[in-house]
C-alpha cells in the first residue's frame, strides 16, 4: 500500500540536496553524461559489449511513460562496475534526457564515506543504502519508492467522510492502472475546501517525465568459482516494496548480464594496483534483456498487499506501516514470493543461455545463503567464491561503517 508517512520519509530524504533547484538537474545531467562518455570509451574500446533485445526495453519505457508509470529493472550483481557499464552500453538515446537516466541504489558505507563523494553519487542519482542490520525499511528505499510513485498520483484530496484508515488503501486503488473504471471509488474523491490534503503538495525534485529505477536486489555482487559461475544470491524483499508500496505499479523488467566479472574479478582485490586497472581486456560482455512482466501478475501481489493492509493497519497511526505489516509472517511472505517470483524471471533469462550450467537448486533459498555466510562457507564446502564474500561484516572492517561489536 502507499503510505503516507513511508512517502513523506522519501520526500524528506530526497530533499537533502537541492534537487528542486534547476541548477542541480543541469549539475546531475552533467555528472552523469560525463560518466557515461568515459565508460563507454573504455567499454567499446577495450571490451566488446553486446546488448540483446534492446527492443524490449525501449517498449517498455514506452509503455511506462504512455501510461503514466515508473520503470523498474531488476538485474544480476557480477561485478563493481554493473551499474555503470550497464547503463554506459545503452544506446545515446537513453542519456541525453536527465529524466531517463536512472535512479540506482549504492552502498552507503562504500559510495557515501564522505562528502565528496556524496555529492558525486547523489548527482549520479544513486541513493545510499546502509548494510548489516538495517533492513528493508530505511530511508532510501522510502525514496525509492517516491521516486517510482508518478507526482501527479501523490496529491489527492479526500472528503472528510473517509475514514483514515481507508485512505491508504484508497490512495493505491484510485492509482491502479488496471482499475481505472472503478467509479465507485473515484466518486469518494472531491477536491472541496473542506477536503484534507492526504499527501504533499511541492515535489522533491524536478522531472517532467515518470522515472527509472535500475536495482541489483542480490544487494552483494556475487562471483563463484566453476561449475557456479554466473550463479545469483537470493532476491532481498526490498525489492518487492518498491513494486508493493509505489501509489501505481510501475513496469517492471529482468534483466540477465555476464562478462562483468571479467572486467572486475574480486579476486584482484588482494593485487594491489591491479585492482584499478582494466582486466581480461577482449573479453566478451553480455546484456540480454528479458520482457517486461505481465501486470497481471504483478498486480496479483499489490492486490494481497492491499489485502494485509486492510487487515493489519494500525488504527491509531494509519499513516505509516504498522508492525504486523513490516515483520508479520504473511508480509514477509509475501515479499519473500514477490522477491522469489523476480529472481526467477531473471533466471529464466539465464537458463535460455546455453553457455552456463543449470543453475544449483540450493541457491534459490535465503536460508541457504545465510548458512553459508553465518558459517563462512563451511556448510557448504563445493561453493566457492572468487575474492570474498563480501556479506561477510568482518570483511568490510576497512569501511568507516565498521563496528565489530554489531556484528
Amino acid at each position: 500500500m502507499s503510505f503516507q508517512d513511508v512517502l513523506k520519509r522519501g520526500d524528506d530524504f530526497l530533499t537533502e540536496y537541492p534537487r528542486t533547484n534547476p541548477s542541480w538537474n543541469f549539475a546531475s545531467h552533467a555528472t552523469c553524461l560525463m560518466m557515461i562518455t568515459g565508460t563507454k570509451i573504455i567499454l567499446n574500446t577495450l571490451y566488446k559489449p553486446f546488448i540483446h533485445n534492446i527492443e524490449k526495453l525501449d517498449h517498455a519505457l514506452q509503455k511506462a511513460r504512455e501510461e503514466n508509470r515508473g520503470l523498474l529493472t531488476v538485474m544480476n550483481h557480477m561485478s563493481v562496475v554493473d551499474d555503470p557499464a550497464f547503463y554506459a552500453a545503452l544506446p545515446w538515446r537513453y542519456h541525453l534526457d536527465i529524466d531517463t537516466i536512472r535512479w540506482g541504489f549504492g552502498a552507503h558505507n562504500i559510495c557515501f564515506s564522505n562528502a565528496l563523494q556524496s555529492w558525486f553519487f547523489n548527482l549520479g542519482k544513486i541513493l545510499g543504502t546502509k548494510r548489516f542490520g538495517e533492513g528493508p525499511f530505511q530511508e532510501s528505499l522510502d525514496a525509492a519508492i517516491r521516486i517510482l510513485s508518478p507526482d501527479d498520483t501523490l496529491d489527492l484530496e479526500f472528503t472528510p467522510g473517509v475514514k483514515e484508515e481507508q485512505k491508504p488503501n484508497i490512495l493505491q486503488t484510485v492509482n491502479n492502472y488496471h482499475n481505472q473504471q472503478n467509479t465507485e471509488l473515484v466518486k469518494f474523491i472531491k477536491p472541496t475546501p473542506e477536503s484534507t490534503n492526504v499527501l504533499m503538495s511541492k515535489n522533491p525534485f524536478i522531472r517532467s517525465k515518470t522515472s527509472w529505477f535500475h536495482v541489483f536486489p542480490e544487494g552483494f555482487v556475487l562471483q563463484l568459482q566453476e561449475p557456479h559461475q554466473n550463479s545469483m544470491r537470493y532476491f532481498k524483499w526490498g525489492v518487492s516494496r518498491l513494486i508493493l508500496e509505489s501509489t501505481r505499479a510501475p513496469v517492471v523488467v529482468p534483466i540477465f548480464s555476464y562478462g562483468f566479472e571479467k572486467v572486475a574479478p574480486e579476486d584482484s582485490a588482494e593485487k594491489g594496483i591491479k585492482r584499478w586497472l582494466p582486466d581480461n581486456i577482449g573479453a566478451e560482455i553480455h546484456m540480454t534483456i528479458g520482457d517486461a512482466l505481465p501486470d497481471q501478475i504483478i498486480e496479483k501481489y499489490r492486490e494481497k498487499w492491499r489485502d494485509l493492509v486492510t487487515r493489519y493497519i494500525d488504527k491509531s497511526n494509519p499513516t505509516d506501516l504498522s508492525q504486523e505489516l513490516r515483520t508479520g509472517t504473511k508480509a514477509e511472505e509475501l515479499r519473500s514470493s514477490l522477491a522469489s517470483y523476480l529472481r526467477q524471471s531473471v533466471l529464466d533469462i539465464r537458463n535460455n543461455i546455453p553457455l552456463f550450467n543449470s543453475e544449483d537448486k540450493r541457491f534459490k533459498n535465503p536460508k541457504f545463503w545465510k548458512i553459508y555466510t553465518n558459517t563462512e562457507g563451511f556448510s557448504d564446502p563445493d561453493v566457492n567464491f572468487v575474492g570474498k564474500n563480501w556479506a561477510i561484516k568482518k570483511y568490510q572492517s576497512h569501511l568507516p561503517e565498521y563496528e565489530p561489536d554489531k556484528e
